[in-house]
């Protein structure tokens, strides 16, 4: 068995991380894998495990691109051995497929995502062939029953398996109070002794940072400190807009905007709540809930799509519903004025949830059956 992951490039997206995993997981049972993709950042992580990455120009959607990809690809499946190709995206899913049909490889699919289907005449069949492999996995129920209902797509041949959080690295003991602390006022220079909610995630409209930000204006606590992780990728009129909306904030309120981090890790730790606030769409999965959960900390999601799935409603977290800014308001009061015993039951039920079911490690396990089942 040898496998070949595809996708368009390794940059620094969810996508990409679970490529990353799935190779390090296969290097690590012995299985011969390699990687083929535009190239990105993360190329260094197959380097370091000597898993090999081919450079290939698979973001393009251009069709004469497509078809040249699908040649190379099957040149390369036959010069290396493959026996089996996954793919993770559309683009690079049409030339997966015609070079199938050249070298007699066969392929699955990573559905990722919930894709727009408008103008249904041409996004509906492009998408569709994320269902033409001979498995698609899908990354949560919510993405399953979305690709049945929109693309009558055969159940038979879905495989869900959650995307996960690293629990080797999501950990309640995986940084120390000190360096959250450190974190927290010398690199936040938020006030030490105040709560902190913090909103993972790109800056980008669907994924509720202003709804998050209407919410806090509407909060009984204002003593906070208030934490957004996300770079706007040159959307640079949106996050002003945010800045400006935050700068309206009370003056009790310390507001930090940061594009990215390393140590994603102490933000969590320095934080008391994480909040996924997706209100336009739903998240496929959302991995920054089962993150924090991982590490102890109090979520609150919105109640639609994987949050749904990652989230037990009062007991490994909180939902609200969508787009309603004051209920979520006022869960957030709620969850600062609980005793830190109720506190301390939810934190211990939400990283044994993750434990049990949405770790890096059963992604892995569960991907790496199916690529034997269909192997055998």
């Amino acid at each position: 068995m040898k496998i070949l992951q595809i996708l368009p490039s390794l940059q620094m997206g969810g996508v990409e991380r679970g490529t990353i995993e799935i190779a390090h997981a296969l290097h690590a049972a012995g299985i011969p894998n390699a990687v083929a993709s535009q190239g990105g950042p993360l190329v260094e992580a197959l380097d370091a495990l000597g898993v090999k990455h081919f450079t290939l120009p698979l973001a393009s959607k251009n069709p004469f691109t497509m078809r040249a990809n699908a040649a190379r690809l099957a040149q390369l499946a036959k010069e290396e051995g493959v026996t089996l190709m996954h793919v993770r995206s559309r683009a690079p899913a049409w030339s997966t497929m015609w070079a199938s049909k050249q070298c007699g490889v066969p392929w699955i699919a990573t559905y990722h995502g919930v894709y727009g289907t408008s103008p249904a005449f041409l996004k509906i069949p492009y998408n569709r062939i994320m269902l033409k492999g001979l498995r698609t996995i899908c990354v949560s129920d919510y993405v399953m029953r979305h690709v049945i209902e929109t693309y009558h797509a055969d159940p038979a041949k879905l495989v869900r398996i959650h995307r996960g959080a690293d629990t080797s690295v999501f950990r309640p003991d995986a940084v120390t109070r000190d360096e959250a602390m450190e974190k927290k006022t010398a690199h936040y220079r938020l006030t030490a002794d105040i709560p902190v909610i913090t909103l993972p995630g790109r800056l980008t409209r669907w994924k509720g940072q202003e709804v998050f930000l209407d919410a806090l204006t509407k909060m009984r606590h204002r003593r906070l400190g208030v934490v957004f992780i996300g770079s706007d990728q040159g959307r640079t009129e949106y996050s002003d807009h945010l800045r400006a909306l935050a700068s309206r904030l009370p003056n009790e309120t310390e507001v930090v905007f940061k594009d990215h981090t390393s140590e994603i890790q102490k933000v969590y730790a320095l934080s008391d709540i994480v909040v996924n606030a997706s209100s336009a769409q739903p998240e496929a999965f959302g991995r920054t809930i089962p993150e924090a959960q991982a590490m102890g900390r109090l979520v609150v999601g919105t109640a639609h799509g994987g949050a749904c799935e990652t989230i037990d409603d009062g007991r490994t977290g909180w939902l609200v519903p969508p787009g309603d800014a004051a209920a979520l308001a006022a869960k957030l009061d709620e969850i600062l004025d609980l005793p830190e015993e109720r506190k301390a039951e939810v934190r211990a039920a939400a990283v044994k949830s993750v434990r049990d079911n949405f770790s890096t490690a059963k992604m892995c396990s569960l991907t790496i059956a199916l690529y034997r089942e269909i192997s055998a």
